[in-house]
Parts: C-alpha cells; structure tokens; sequence
C-alpha cells in the first residue's frame, strides 16, 4: 500500500477517530485506526466495536492496499509534520513509513485483516434530514442520560417514530426527562430503538464541524447509520426496554408561571454559588408576581433573589437541582420566556419555552 494526502485532508479525517478508538487494551488493534487504499480511493476506519467511524480522504493511491496503526501516533505526526504533503507507505512485516519533507517516520503497524469489519449499507436507502434538526435534538436531550451504568436502558436516547414524518427523542436518568418531536423523515422504525450516548455524541461533533447541510440516517438490524459529506458513522443500539416515559409527563400541571429566560438564568446562576457542592439544592417560592429564589448552605451562608413572573395560582414553595435547571436553561438558549407549570411541592413539574414547539423537560422536586 502507498498512498500521497495533503496534511490538512488527512488530518480532518484522522479528527473523527481520536475519540472513537479503544484505548483500553482488551483488542490491541481497537486502538489503531485502518487505512484503505483502493481504486475508489483512500479511506479511515475506527471503531471501538460499538460505534465506528469512516472518512474519505482525498489524495492518489499509488498502490492498493490497507494497514493499520495506532490512531493517536499518527494523528501527532501528521499534525507536526513540515509539509503540506504526506506519503504513507507498508513496508515489510506491517512497518508503516511516513514521509513529509525532510521528515520520515516508521511506525509498527498490524494486519488489516485482523480489524473488525465495518457494516455495509447502502446510503441511498437512508433517510435525508437537515443537520441543524437533528443537532438541535440531540443537544436538547443528551445531557439528560443517565451515567449509572448499572442502569443501561437509560445510558442512552430513545428514539422512535410518531406521527406522519415526525420522530420522537427521549432520555431520562430517573430525576429529569427530556422530550423532543421534529419533522425528520420516515426512519424506518417499527419500535422505539436506543441510542447510546457515545454514538449520540460523536454524531453531534460530525454535525457541528462544516456547514449545517443535510445527513442521512437509517437503522439496519441493530445499528443505527449516519452518513454526512465523506464520513459515514454506525453506532450499535442498546439492548433493553425503555420505560413508558408518556407516564411520566404530567398532564395539567394547573399553576403556570411565566418568566424571562436571561434574567432566571442569571439569577440561578447566582443563587447557585451558595447551593450545596454535591446536590446543588435551591427552593424555588412562586408567589402572585413574583419568584423567589433562595439556597441555604451552613458551611457557607445563604442566598436569596426574586426574579419578576407572571403567575396566578396559589403560593408553591418547591426545590430544585439547580444545575438540573441551569442544563435545560442552557440547550433553550436565546430570547423569549420559560414557562413553568407546577401542580405542588411534591409533583413533577414542566418546563417550556416560548415559541419552541416540540419541547418539554420534565423536573422531579427535591427536599430541601
């Protein structure tokens, strides 16, 4: 295999895999990337068995070919080289030569065929969505997964289709629920399918790099597909069942209250300071007009500020976690007003945004 790149093509695609690849040392090849020299061009694979990326690179292919090598050295070599201009060459026993101008390296490589293969599939037959629709929803609901790892169906955003061409994305951790339904596509959903964080995640990086354009996405058995400009990316589904999350949201939370978004997050922002370390507790008082925000710490002192709301109902005096607030308050950027619909003390509460259709967060109280 030979192949000649220039740097900075090369560079963006060995970008994807960095945080892909297997660092622990279970599987020694997980942790090098697969580059492939073909006729139809030159490609680089990463996988940690359960999400995987692939990249295109443009360059010429002087002879066919594939290898592999460890996908943080040849990241940092092909980042500090001198040229614009980067031959890769297998050499004997799997070495990997790698010239750049008065620079050569030779690195140890492994035998491709040892590297877990890819899933085939057919971009054709996924389904075509702008980016910006699909990052919005995972933005507004991936900082809700749960990190117990004991509790695996909830390690991850479930996804399932609606209504027409409307599609459905869930997660929760037991404290807070996230809701969000857009106009995607027909997905090819029959049930409800679990996206893992990690996949979720990189799938995220790939739709914030570059212009917003359109990505494709599909599911094949149990993998979810994702394919944008030259990178395809797979993600293996979780294993289990879902709770009936439509339990869950509360359904005629009587008492609304209506406040602006930049002056509750600067207030929470700063009531907060004084809240505990590790539960970050605040109560939150809404009374005729007004809220009143308040955190008590006896290592630290207390906080207290009252925000202006438009709200009718009786007096509910209720705790939070603030950064539970703080996370939703940060995904629902920009102007407008949060609504807030509360039943009492002890009931779940919902959370809105004005003029953002689709959207709920649900809020479990805490004693304070």
């Amino acid at each position: 295999m030979e192949i000649k790149a220039k740097r900075g093509d090369l560079l963006a695609t060995l970008y994807w895999t960095q945080s892909i690849v297997e660092r622990r040392n279970t599987m020694p090849i997980l942790a090098n990337v697969m580059i492939e020299a073909q006729k139809s061009g030159i490609r680089v694979t990463a996988t940690d068995l359960e999400v995987g990326v692939r990249g295109g690179v443009d360059g010429d292919v002087i002879k066919e070919g594939s290898i592999t090598v460890n996908a943080k050295k040849l990241y940092e070599i092909v980042r500090e080289v001198p040229n614009d201009q980067i031959q890769l060459k297998r050499l004997d026993n799997d070495w990997v030569e790698i010239r750049s101008g008065k620079s050569v390296f030779k690195i140890f490589g492994m035998d491709a065929k040892e590297f877990p293969q890819f899933p085939q599939f057919d971009s054709s037959g996924l389904t075509t969505t702008p980016a910006s629709t699909v990052r919005e929803m995972i933005e507004r609901t991936i900082f809700s997964v749960s990190t117990d790892e004991t509790r695996y169906s909830l390690n991850g955003v479930y996804i399932e289709q609606s209504e027409g061409n409307n599609v459905r994305m869930v997660a929760t951790d037991g404290h807070r629920l996230a809701f969000e339904e857009k106009e995607v596509g027909q997905l090819g959903l029959t049930k409800g399918v679990i996206l893992p964080r990690k996949g979720l995640s990189e799938l995220k990086k790939l739709l914030d790099s570059g212009e917003d354009g359109a990505v494709s996405l599909g599911f094949k058995e149990n993998m979810g597909l994702v394919a944008k400009d030259k990178v395809e990316l797979f993600m293996r589904l979780i294993d289990g069942d879902f709770p009936d999350y439509t339990k869950v949201i509360p359904v005629g939370n009587p008492n609304i209250a209506k406040l602006d978004h930049e002056e509750l997050l600067r207030a929470l922002r700063r009531v907060s300071i004084l809240s505990s370390e590790r539960y970050k507790g605040i109560k939150m008082e809404f009374a005729n007009g007004k809220l009143s925000i308040s955190a008590n710490n006896p290592d630290l002192g207390e906080a207290v500020e009252e925000v202006d709301a438009e709200y009718k109902g009786k007096t509910i005096a209720i705790g939070f976690n603030a950064r539970y607030l703080l996370d939703v308050l940060a995904v629902l950027s920009g102007d407008g007003e949060i609504e807030f619909q509360l039943k009492d003390e002890l009931s779940p509460s919902v959370i809105r945004k004005a003029g953002v259709d689709g959207y709920l967060y649900v809020l479990m109280p805490m004693r304070i």
